[in-house]
């Protein structure tokens, strides 16, 4: 995503979840696009609709003081939120980087928890990059045409070949299956699981 896109993104999200919608004309047409089929998906995942409003608020905030620390920490690291947990992932280039990124998320409201997978590295390469992509996009075909998953409730990162899982699975069976899917696409280094059952009691700590 180009940097005008994602600072784009970020005023629509600031914008949709403060209610200033004077501030996003330029960004108009994604939001008569997005905004109702966010508030749709919304109402099919297990965090609810007020759940997917607070994980949004902490997505923004987070991306505002990454954007105000460096371009390039806004730049360089993954951010997924889900039930106010907090995962990481990417490549920088330097120990510090990774450091900020992590100090910052533990500055917003409402996190309760941050998963921290950045690599230090900087090595990657433009086949690596398209290689991720694949395989992220293989991976989320693979779940949202499984009847037996419920897509919406995960989220999947893809660095280096490694997939991120990170999300809410009905239950056991629905967990295997999509780590199964996950290990089944060619090219995956290693699957790294950070799913929580739906009668998980950590969900409601």
């Amino acid at each position: 995503m180009s940097t005008f896109s994602r600072g784009c993104a970020l005023v629509l999200t600031l914008a949709v979840t403060i209610g200033l919608g004077q501030f996003v004309s330029s960004c108009a047409p994604v939001v008569l696009v997005g905004a109702g089929a966010t508030a749709g998906v919304a109402a099919t995942q297990e965090r609810g609709a007020k759940g997917a409003l607070t994980d949004t608020r902490i997505r923004a905030d987070i991306n505002h003081l990454w954007f105000q620390k460096s371009t390039e920490l806004y730049s360089s690291v993954n951010l997924q939120v889900q039930e106010a947990r907090v995962l990481l992932s990417g490549t920088v280039a330097d120990p510090q980087t990774r450091v900020d990124a992590v100090r910052l998320v533990w500055q917003v409201e409402g996190v309760k928890e941050v998963i921290n997978e950045i690599e230090i590295k900087d090595d990657s390469s433009l086949s690596d990059w398209f290689t991720d992509v694949k395989i992220g996009t293989e991976l989320k075909n693979k779940l949202r045409f499984d009847e037996a998953v419920s897509s919406t409730n995960y989220s999947v990162e893809v660095v280096n070949q490694s997939v991120y899982l990170i999300g809410v699975a009905q239950d056991q069976a629905e967990l295997d299956r999509v780590i199964a899917h996950a290990k089944d696409v060619q090219y995956v280094r290693r699957v790294v699981n950070y799913v929580r059952l739906k009668d998980d009691p950590a969900r409601k700590s």
